[in-house]
């Protein structure tokens, strides 16, 4: 501020000797002197409000940097979100279509097995299922006329 030496205080306090006089000189200093330090008290209180709005102004520049990383990782998240819930769809067809293929190759298979089995059983004669040569044919007898 103000660059004020030694000699330059002592040339102060000989002229205030002489204008103010021996007398009230002592008491003129302490005022003058807890006025300065209310001063100082000021200036320093004034200092630190400033050092403290441009420390939140810091903190809030931060915080929006902050605040944008946020968003871009939630975006990235989210497409990569998307991306995995499309890869899963796809996979999804692709089981189904899999699985679909197999049951109709399986249906077709059965369905081909059942007609070989159905070729290989032998075909029973009419005499074996009716046992005709086995046990001899009785007619019943006819109800007596009367």
């Amino acid at each position: 501020m103000f660059d004020v030496g030694f000699s330059e205080l002592i040339v102060i306090a000989l002229v205030a000797l002489i204008v103010i006089g021996p007398e009230r000189l002592p008491r003129v200093a302490r005022t003058v002197g807890a006025l300065l330090g209310r001063a100082q008290r000021y200036v320093n209180d004034v200092k630190a409000d400033i050092q403290r709005e441009v420390d939140l102004e810091e903190l809030k520049n931060l915080k929006s940097t902050f605040d944008d990383a946020a968003k871009s990782v939630e975006q990235s998240v989210n497409q990569v979100e998307q991306e995995l819930n499309a890869t899963a769809a796809s996979l999804n067809q692709s089981v189904s279509a899999a699985v679909e293929d197999q049951a109709v190759e399986n249906t077709a298979e059965t369905a081909a097995s059942e007609h070989q089995a159905v070729a290989e059983i032998p075909v029973p004669s009419a005499q074996m299922d009716l046992g005709l040569e086995s046990q001899p044919v009785h007619e019943p007898a006819a109800p007596p006329k009367g």
